[in-house]
């Protein structure tokens, strides 16, 4: 006999505490020897915190004479259970050994809270899910993944609540179902929701949920559905300008609807973060959004009759002021380059009436983004670039899916955007041009395209993609 070991991977205020807490409290209430132990840690991002437990199954009664010694961390295959918050989570947990094939019940949330290094890349940084899914996959014994965070969203409860209820649903403790609710309701704190939760996690159905094939992308045939790419990107671009402008998304997307499904699928994203282009507009519309206050307030912990103040830094270039004005009286402005140092920084407390009213006049604003300057020159580019996109899928898919994804180097404002333009112009310039009119092999061009993205993408500031297609100019040469 031994002690069933349960290990806890969770965010800083995610409420794993909390999920410990109910976890102990309920093999309490069924009398048996339980040990919890937390361990902070800041590796990846800080606040990231495991917790492990260890539950005897005997009772304290049948076990009268002989008194269990727990231990206070995990070993590596010597997890029983596993509970990922996150999915970067559980593949921490993989990668150190302790989800085994022989032995572990892994229930991870599927959705991603980014890391530091993920968000400070210049394109998609992000760790690729699908190899982290394949892994859960392979290295655990019972291996439950679905979006949770989501269903907590759709229970309007914590996704503690959720994950305790999973894990009374796989019922590999010996703690029986009301055990977990009554631990739940000697907690004292929002017990409706943290009940909802928990029932949601318990009734999931596992069976019903599936990955697509080849992609990241998770979807869940119930209870959740989650919105394809398409869908996501109406949304988006309808909340940035209006839904003629969506409309205007779904018409460039037509030419290649009868196409590659991949191809379609990287124009399709690509596409959507090149029409909702970052602009003070979009700036002040996502200062003014009511969840970013909430968030504020949760991170800052105010409760209720508590005051908060934000105040909001800006620095508006030239250029960022130049391109949401009218394209007229930008091109005059254009020509006085002694005016170019007028701008200065400014700060504005959001949180008082006068401020929050100067950020949603900026936003309501964005209605005059199609006369703006910016937008015009926009728009001519994302023509030039689908074009490119179209002429290169006559020659060769995979030649059009690297065209596409060069989208990738645009983004941003100010600087960091006008270096990512020069690097794609020098991309188009130097090899996708010539691949067009084929003086390069399709799939070689490819390729190289490929390897100048990555490289400009790996080092802004351009020394790495001039190496790059100083290489690729060498051997067409030869």
């Amino acid at each position: 006999m031994r002690p069933v070991t349960v290990l806890i991977a969770a965010l800083g205020g995610e409420g794993g505490g909390v999920l410990t807490g109910w976890i102990v409290e309920a093999a309490r209430r069924a009398g048996l020897p339980v040990q919890a132990t937390s361990i902070p840690g800041v590796a990846q991002r800080t606040g990231a915190t495991t917790y492990y437990i260890e539950i005897w199954p005997e009772t304290i009664e049948t076990n009268v004479e002989r008194t269990p010694v727990l231990g206070l961390g995990p070993a590596a295959g010597e997890v029983d259970i596993m509970l990922a918050s996150e999915l970067l989570e559980a593949g921490r947990a993989i990668q150190a050994g302790l989800v085994t094939p022989d032995r572990t019940t892994l229930i991870a949330s599927t959705h991603r809270v980014l890391t530091t290094r993920e968000k400070m890349a210049m394109g998609d940084g992000r760790f690729d899910g699908a190899k982290l899914i394949a892994a859960a996959n392979e290295r655990a014994a019972d291996c439950r993944l679905a979006d949770l965070a989501a269903l907590a969203k759709e229970a309007d409860a914590p996704l503690g609540s959720v994950l305790l209820g999973a894990l009374a649903g796989t019922g590999k403790l010996p703690v029986a179902g009301r055990l977990f609710r009554e631990a739940i309701k000697a907690g004292g704190k929002a017990e409706e929701a943290n009940l909802r939760g928990f029932e949601a996690g318990l009734d999931f159905n596992w069976g019903q949920y599936t990955y697509l094939a080849e992609g990241v992308e998770i979807s869940i045939l119930s209870p959740i559905k989650l919105s394809p790419i398409k869908a996501h990107a109406l949304e988006r671009l309808a909340d940035y300008q209006d839904a003629a402008y969506a409309d205007l998304y779904l018409d460039r997307l037509k030419p290649f609807a009868d196409g590659d499904g991949g191809l379609l699928e990287s124009v399709a994203r690509q596409l959507a973060l090149r029409m909702s282009y970052e602009d003070i507009f979009r700036v002040a519309q996502a200062k003014t959004r009511p969840a970013r206050m909430a968030r504020i307030m949760a991170e800052a912990g105010a409760g209720q009759g508590d005051t908060v103040t934000v105040t909001e830094f800006f620095k508006p270039g030239f250029e960022e002021i130049r391109d949401v004005l009218p394209r007229g009286l930008a091109g005059w402005l254009n020509g006085r380059k002694g005016l170019r140092g007028w701008a200065r920084p400014m700060e504005l407390r959001s949180t008082t009436l006068w401020g929050h009213a100067r950020l949603r006049l900026l936003a309501w604003l964005r209605r005059t983004r199609r006369a703006s300057w910016r937008y015009a020159g926009e728009q001519a580019q994302i023509e030039t670039w689908l074009n490119m996109i179209s002429r290169a899928a006559a020659l060769d898919t995979g030649l059009a899916i690297e065209v596409a994804d060069c989208a990738r180097l645009i983004k941003g404002y100010g600087d960091t955007h006008r270096r990512g333009t020069q690097n794609f112009d020098l991309i188009a310039e130097t090899l996708v041009v010539p691949a067009l009119e084929g003086q390069t092999d399709p799939a070689t061009a490819a390729a190289r395209i490929a390897r100048a993205r990555e490289a400009a993408l790996a080092d802004p500031e351009g020394a790495a993609l001039a190496e790059s297609l100083a290489g690729a100019l060498r051997k067409a040469a030869e």
